[in-house]
């Protein structure tokens, strides 16, 4: 009987290739769930919310009342510097001893101011809800303000002009030099056109803070209180240049 042959040791087991290599023996790093997430969380960094989108919109809705007031302001800085101007080349005295300030004319508008406050918010409103039948929206009183720098402007404008023909008929200036020389004519003229302005900043500038306050998001609350100051920053800064240009 033949001599039955050995069987053949088994075929040693193929290593074992470690999560993640492939056949040729390079090793892939697999990505853990910290590593998922903070892929996830740098994307959606750079996408805006529905939120941010609707913030947006909003102060782009206020930009052209906002850039308006600029041009505002522009118009009553440089009133304020012509006051002080018109002031120093009319008579100030206030009986035969006291001469008002120049610089001091500018306080009958910030009186007016503080008068008509109180006015306004106690009889022009509910006198203007009963006439028009619906109270007045904070647009409609900003617009009031609005019509009536204008009103005061052209009233400073008529009497720069009574002053220049007086001036004329005097013989105090000669082919239009010596525009600032002194006329007699009474500096209380300026009251007027000063009390309207005041009157129009309490028509404006209280309800204009009051429509960027509600209407600005609720993350930019702040910035919607200040944002009247910086339109008068900015008006204060471009009246140079319009000056300059008139000038020049």
């Amino acid at each position: 009987m033949a001599k039955e042959r050995n069987p053949l040791p088994p075929p040693p087991p193929p290593p074992s290739m470690p999560l993640g290599s492939d056949s040729l023996g390079t090793v892939a790093i697999l990505p853990t769930a910290a590593d998922i997430q903070s892929a996830c969380s740098s994307q959606s960094s750079n996408i805006c919310t529905i939120q941010e989108v609707e913030d947006l919109k909003t102060l782009i809705r206020l930009f052209p009342l906002w850039s308006t007031s600029i041009y505002l302001n522009i118009a009553t800085t440089v009133q304020i510097n012509l006051t002080i101007l018109q002031s120093l080349a009319m008579d100030r005295s206030l009986g035969p001893s006291f001469k008002v300030p120049a610089a001091s004319f500018q306080v009958f508008s910030y009186i007016s101011m503080g008068i008509c406050v109180p006015l306004i918010d106690r009889f022009f409103y509910p006198f203007s809800r009963l006439l028009v039948r619906r109270p007045l929206t904070l647009l409609h009183r900003i617009g009031v303000g609005h019509v009536l720098v204008i009103i005061g402007l052209a009233a400073m404008a008529c009497v720069e002009a009574r002053r220049l023909q007086v001036m004329y008929q005097r013989g105090l200036a000669v082919a239009g030099d010596h525009l600032d020389a002194f006329v007699p004519m009474s500096a209380l003229w300026l009251v007027l056109p000063l009390a309207i302005l005041g009157a129009s900043s309490a028509f404006y500038l209280p309800d204009q803070v009051n429509l960027y306050y509600q209407e600005f998001p609720a993350s930019l609350k702040n910035v919607g209180t200040s944002m009247c100051l910086l339109a008068t920053r900015m008006g204060y800064y471009l009246r140079t240049t319009v000056v300059h240009a008139v000038y020049v």
